[in-house]
Parts: C-alpha cells; sequence; structure tokens
C-alpha cells in the first residue's frame, strides 16, 4: 500500500487515516462525472450538490483525494489570480480586470465561510499577507506594485504600505525596508481542506472513487481500466497532470514547486521572530517564495525553480530536488535567524499546472457536455473555489456575474513541442534565479528577471 503521508507535510499531519477509497468497479451512469479529486473537482461537487441535492454526481481520482497540489501547496487562500489586471484588461476590458479582483477578494471570505458552515477545520486564518522588502533592490519592484494597485483604484484597505517599524511589530527580521499589506489571504491547512471537502461531498451524496486512473475523457464518458462512467457532463480538473490525458500534452505545463517544513519551534524562538498575526509572507526577489506560520508552530517554507521536466513528465522523483530544498533551508536561516538551526522535519514538493499565457481559465461546452478548469499557476487554493462555483453555474444554466468574469472560456495557446519548451522554461528558470544573486551580491537591480517575465508572457 503507498504511504501517502511521505508526500507533504500536510497529508503526513491529517487525523484521519489515509486509505484510499474503494476503486471504480464495473461501468456506471450518472449526471455528472469528475476527473481529479482536488479542489477543483471536489468544490465543483460540493456546489452542484448543494444546488441540485438529487445529481448524481461522480468523482474518479488516479491516487487519493488530495495527493496532488491540493495537499501539497503552500497554504496561502488569497485573492491572487495567475493573470495580472494588465494581461485580463488588455484583452476584456479594465472592468473585467476589476470585476475578476473583485470575485477574488470575496472568494477568500467564501472559502472561510463554509469551513465554518461545514464544520471542516482547516487551520482557517485570515491574516492577509506581508510582500516583504527584504534587500534595496526589491524596493523599487515592491513600491512599483502598490502605485499600480492605486492606478486601478484598489484603497488603502485592499493595499497598503508598512514602514520598516510597522513590519517590526509584525515580524522581525534581520533586514527589511518596508512591506506591502494586504488582508485578502488567509493561512490555511491544505490537506485538512480538501479531505474535509471530500467527506463533505460524499455527505451530501456524491461518490468517490480513489485509485481510479482516467484514462480518457470523451463526450458522454469518463474511460477507466476498470470501468466506465457515462455522464452528459464531464468535467476534466486534472492541472498538473493533465499533460498525462490523451491529446493534452500541450494543454497545461507541469512545473514544480518544492517545499520544506520545520519542526515545531520553541516558545523562545517565536518571540524573537513575532508572527503573532499568522501573515502569509513572500518578498519582492524574482523567483518566487511563500511561507506561513502553521498551526502547529513550524515554518512551511516553499519556493520555484525545480527544473522542467522534457517531454511534460511527471514523476514521484521530481518532488524532492537536493538543491532547492537547500536553498529553501538557507532562505529560511536568512529570513529567520532564530529558526535557522532548526530541523527540516518534511521536504517534497508537486506539479503546478501552467497555461501558456499564464491565465486560468474555467468552461463548459453545452454541446458537448465538457467541462474543465485549471491553469492556476500555483495561485489554486481559492481560485478553484470560484471555479466551483462558476462551473456549476454553467453546468445548471444559470447566468450570473460569475459566468460573465473575463477568465470564462478564455482560451490559451498551446505550448511549444519538444524541445523548444524545455530549452525556453528551463533557461527562463535559470536566468530568473541569476537576477536574484546578482541582486544579492551587487545590492543593485537588474532587469533581467522582468525581462524574462515578459518574454515569457507572465
Amino acid at each position: 500500500m503507498k504511504d501517502y503521508r511521505r508526500y507533504s507535510l500536510w497529508l503526513d499531519t491529517v487525523s484521519e487515516e489515509l486509505a484510499a477509497r474503494p476503486p471504480l468497479q464495473g461501468d456506471l451512469e450518472v449526471d455528472v462525472a469528475i476527473v481529479g479529486a482536488g479542489y477543483t473537482g471536489l468544490w465543483t461537487a460540493y456546489y452542484l450538490l448543494k444546488a441540485a441535492p438529487d445529481t448524481k454526481v461522480a468523482i474518479v481520482e488516479k491516487e487519493i483525494a488530495g495527493f496532488g497540489a491540493s495537499g501539497r501547496n503552500g497554504g496561502w487562500c488569497s485573492a491572487l489570480f495567475a493573470a495580472g489586471r494588465k494581461k485580463i484588461s488588455a484583452r476584456y476590458g479594465r472592468a473585467a480586470a476589476l470585476a475578476m479582483q473583485q470575485e477574488m477578494f470575496r472568494t477568500v471570505d467564501e472559502v472561510g465561510r463554509v469551513c465554518d458552515q461545514d464544520g471542516i477545520d482547516c487551520d482557517f486564518h485570515k491574516g492577509g499577507t506581508l510582500t516583504l522588502v527584504t534587500s534595496p533592490p526589491q524596493l523599487a519592484r515592491v513600491r512599483k506594485g502598490l502605485e499600480e494597485e492605486r492606478e486601478w483604484g484598489l484603497a488603502e484597505s485592499d493595499y497598503r504600505w508598512l514602514q520598516p517599524h510597522e513590519v517590526s511589530e509584525r515580524l522581525r527580521l534581520p533586514h527589511c525596508e518596508g512591506a506591502v499589506f494586504t488582508p485578502h489571504c488567509a493561512r490555511i491547512h491544505p490537506a485538512k481542506l480538501v479531505r474535509g471537502l471530500a467527506n463533505t461531498v460524499e455527505a451530501l451524496g456524491g461518490s468517490i472513487y480513489e485509485q481510479t486512473e482516467a484514462t480518457a475523457i470523451r463526450r458522454g464518458v469518463v474511460v477507466a481500466e476498470s470501468g466506465t462512467v457515462a455522464a452528459p457532463v464531464v468535467v476534466r480538473a486534472t492541472e498538473g497532470y493533465t499533460p498525462d490525458l490523451p491529446g493534452l500534452r500541450r494543454r497545461l505545463l507541469p512545473l514544480y514547486s518544492l517545499m520544506i517544513a520545520t519542526e515545531p519551534l520553541s516558545q523562545d524562538a517565536w518571540d524573537e521572530i513575532g508572527w503573532d498575526g499568522c501573515e502569509t509572507i513572500h518578498d519582492g526577489r524574482h523567483l518566487l517564495i511563500y511561507a506561513q506560520r502553521t498551526a502547529d508552530g513550524r515554518i512551511a517554507i516553499g519556493g520555484r525553480g525545480a527544473p522542467y521536466h522534457f517531454g511534460s513528465r511527471v514523476a514521484d522523483d521530481y518532488d524532492r530536488v537536493a538543491r532547492i530544498h537547500r536553498a529553501l533551508k538557507e532562505t529560511l536561516a536568512q529570513l529567520f535567524p532564530a529558526a535557522g538551526a532548526a530541523r527540516v522535519t518534511h521536504a517534497w514538493g508537486g506539479p503546478l499546472g501552467v497555461p501558456r499565457d499564464w491565465f486560468s481559465s474555467v468552461g463548459f461546452d453545452s454541446r458537448t457536455g465538457l467541462g474543465w478548469a485549471g491553469g492556476y499557476v500555483g495561485d489554486g487554493v481559492a481560485t478553484a473555489n470560484l471555479a466551483g462555483r462558476t462551473l456549476t453555474d454553467l453546468i445548471l444554466e444559470r447566468e450570473t456575474s460569475l459566468t460573465r468574469l473575463p477568465w470564462v472560456g478564455h482560451a490559451s495557446r498551446a505550448w511549444e513541442p519538444e524541445p523548444l519548451r524545455w530549452l525556453g522554461v528551463n533557461t527562463a528558470l535559470k536566468l530568473m534565479a541569476s537576477a536574484d544573486k546578482k541582486e544579492m551580491r551587487t545590492g543593485r537591480p537588474t532587469k533581467r528577471g522582468d525581462l524574462v517575465k515578459r518574454l515569457i508572457g507572465i
């Protein structure tokens, strides 16, 4: 039997047994078939069953609920959307970009509301996010980002600048030149959320078939080795594992993000660090890092930089890259010297789903009955909830403010064929990492990272 606890801190620290639910055995007919028991698939099932309790919903999952990014992510339920407002505005207009952002703000609270209503204890704590300035070169970038928020009409109640002394009241760092604070983010325990959501879906009447690999998704049917699920509505919710499906190799690119977590820190260490507000944190470097203070007193920190694997391959061996995990440990010690000697108890990773234009999408074709959502680029905790609500409205043919959002029906072009995407993605990752190293070494900003982001369409 596979040891699912080894895949992340989060899966290792859920209280329930991680035994797989029974697989699909034979053929089945339902109203809605969903492939993937992560956040997207489960939220879709949840809202469908809430809106139409008699709907027969079946979810098929290759491993167990929460095996993928939903059980391995950084635990940020944030209002971040993968595509920036400038990109959304350029294609769909300024009003559409603002509507998308406002709905993301509301979605953070919606996740908290459901958890409270349905008794899903996932350590939800809406402490907001701090974007720290931890080196002089980051200052101009972070301040420019805040100016752009003002240009969009977003107020101080949404994003505000904190002076260094204000940051130190929240979080004591060796060096910090300020930060931007937004309240629109909650710290969560990802696996508690996804496992609790799976249990809730079953209580509402949905069926989840685990260790059931979908080998094909076609109009009206999901095909697995052990049987088929026939349904007039079929939803693909496979995110970073989408390239494994026939004909979808270039739809989303699986890009790995890696994490480590410390042992629970002593009270003396927390007295030195602060962080009583449990804000999620990152800083202004080019290659993203992200961190949280967990409910059980650890620091969990993650970052990008792991290589993309030729042919969009996904494998367990790619979850651990020693140099990235070492770099995360070094970053942890730089940010929090009091935690520098703490034992790292967990090191893990997993693939994100990345569209070619970094633009998440959701959609449903009423002619074929095929629906999809994904391409979250690591910002999927809240966005998947919005996807579930939106798919519910689309499937039930309800025209709402959600179905008019600009990501509905958005089509991203396919990724380049190999070896072009392998060369392009890995070169971009190396250039952004080198930009961060150069800024740390010289203390001066470099335009290299911003240039790479423009070239690859971020």
